[in-house]
């Protein structure tokens, strides 16, 4: 029998550390909607060019470089876009950095898993935990060129590495694939053009603590009114003191309104980004700043109302509330998504499921939502799953960070604190010890939703299995202990009650007789099988 993997501790997850609220640049005027293109293809000319000179310096990169960066670009712009344009260009070379070092990691995996496949003969049966060898001597032979392939692409990303080479693309790399693909994207050449301008412009300006409004490139000022720094060669179209073009628009940012008013008047930093949905030809303006963590709440604390304990899967949340001994209470709930679409209607939908979510828990007291801490990035490899297509896109659809991060923002809100518990087996064994159990003739419980009472058991520390039956044989323990209440180390569990000296009741004294171990000295109609041919024999 294969030995369990270890089980990681249910532990409290950290607050967020940053807020960022959105809201629409109602009633723009042509002039306004012009001046917002203009700022935005100029700066976003200039972003490009300082990305390519980052990427060319490499691992050579230093403050003198940096600074040599922004002094060229502030004769073209202004001081502060300078800085905001550096810094970009700087945090997408690391994040390319980074992906470029996820991406060798996974070739390493997939070269070892191919390499190991091959050493095996072919048709042999592998485990749950390793697969075995190839099916036949074609998918062999293809997997051997494979495996070639991936060798040398490892060896062109190990070298990019440490050279310092990556690749980037301004505006995205799946937006530039679609160009040569107009028909399967539902685009026309126009309209990818469009698309294509507004995602490489740059309208994003960094927070200045202390200074007006917090932001002196793009300012809101409390009643709402935006207001932008133009850069030098657009200083022309300025209409309003000191090269400023301020915005026939007024801004409310409905969500967090209060927060965002105090940072304003208190000259605290605030981010501000404006960018075009080129689809809908809206602008959009994004507020952003950083919050002090949060205390963690202990998890003893968060745990004394009970937990809901929530199974994610491709379509749905299912959860469970669960009381503080870990007894499910009441019926399951199924919280629906739809991750059709594009990718504002897929966030929108697991927000609205995540909202649902949360407003249960209020109404039902309970203060923490235990959730699986599930990671798919090194389980979703063809390597690794071979041909199954359906759960390796199942795996690849269920959009495990964005709920993670925004379940995590929503409940700090809400007061609920998040336990992240480890998946290991809770599918598994809650659909073993808790499905059947839980079914009735007015309820039918799914996989789901054992799953999910397994999520909440394992976050209050009980077992995942419940209390077992009594062995069906006879009444001996020759089939293992009963309960895992008791452990089989435990002195009194299965004898009779000790005898107390000292009268207990006028009827019956104490310790209930001295015969009162003995099954046959009981008052019943029947004996035991053992009495029975005692008597019998001569």
């Amino acid at each position: 029998m294969a030995e369990l993997r270890p089980i990681a501790p249910a532990f409290v997850v950290p607050g967020p550390s940053g807020v960022a609220v959105r809201d629409r640049l109602k009633h723009l005027t042509p002039t306004d909607d012009q001046v917002l293109r203009l700022v935005g293809a100029h700066l976003g000319a200039l972003a490009s060019r300082d990305l390519k000179t980052r990427c060319a310096d490499g691992l050579g990169h230093c403050a003198r470089t940096w600074a040599a960066r922004k002094r060229k670009l502030t004769v073209q712009s202004s001081a502060r876009w300078a800085g905001a344009i550096t810094k970009a260009s700087h945090d997408q070379w690391a994040l390319a950095r980074r992906c470029q070092a996820e991406h060798i990691r996974g070739l390493q995996a997939a070269i070892a898993t191919i390499t190991r496949r091959l050493s095996l003969p072919v048709g042999k049966k592998g485990t749950r935990q390793e697969p075995g060898g190839y099916r036949s001597a074609r998918e062999w032979f293809a997997k051997s060129r494979r495996l070639g392939v991936l060798q040398d692409r490892l060896k062109r990303r190990r070298a990019d590495q440490q050279a310092g080479r990556v690749r980037v693309v301004r505006g995205g790399k799946r937006l530039a694939r679609a160009r040569h693909h107009l028909d399967a994207a539902g685009l026309t050449e126009a309209e990818w053009r469009n698309r294509w301008q507004a995602e490489r412009w740059f309208l994003a300006a960094d927070g200045e603590g202390g200074k007006r409004y917090g932001n002196e490139t793009i300012r809101i000022t409390p009643d709402g009114q935006v207001s932008i720094r133009l850069p030098a060669p657009l200083a022309h179209h300025a209409n309003a003191p000191h090269g400023r073009y301020v915005l026939a628009c007024r801004v409310a940012f409905a969500h967090r309104r209060s927060e965002w008013a105090d940072r304003v008047e208190a000259n605290r930093a605030v981010a501000y980004r404006i960018h075009l949905d080129a689809r809908r030809g809206r602008w959009y303006i994004t507020a952003s700043w950083q919050i002090p963590a949060a205390p963690a709440v202990p998890l003893s604390a968060a745990l004394t109302a009970g937990v809901i304990g929530v199974d994610t899967n491709a379509d749905h949340l299912a959860a469970w509330r669960l009381d503080t001994h870990g007894n499910p209470i009441g019926d399951p709930r199924r919280f629906t998504y739809d991750l059709s679409g594009n990718a504002e209607h897929r966030d929108a939908q697991i927000r609205h499921a995540l909202t649902r979510l949360l407003h249960w828990a209020r109404t039902c007291g309970v203060k923490a939502i235990a959730i699986e801490d599930l990671d798919f990035t090194a389980e979703k490899t063809r390597e690794k799953h071979g041909r199954r297509k359906r759960f390796r896109k199942l795996i690849s659809g269920m959009p495990t960070g964005r709920l993670r991060a925004r379940l995590t923002s929503m409940a700090d809100q809400s007061g609920i604190a998040v336990i992240a518990a480890d998946p290991a087996y809770t599918s598994r064994w809650g659909a073993q010890h808790w499905q059947a159990p839980l079914a009735s003739k007015t309820r039918t419980t799914s996989r789901h939703d054992a799953a999910a009472v397994a999520i909440g058991r394992r976050a209050q520390g009980h077992p995942i299995r419940r209390r077992t039956a009594p062995p069906p044989a006879h009444r001996s323990d020759e089939q293992g202990h009963r309960t895992i209440q008791a452990r089989p180390d435990t002195c009194g569990c299965e004898g009779p009650r000790p005898r107390i000296p000292g009268p207990r009741t006028r009827s019956v004294g104490a310790g209930g007789g001295v015969y009162a171990g003995d099954q046959n000295a009981q008052h019943r109609s029947e004996r035991s099988a053992e009495h029975v041919q005692l008597m019998l024999r001569p």
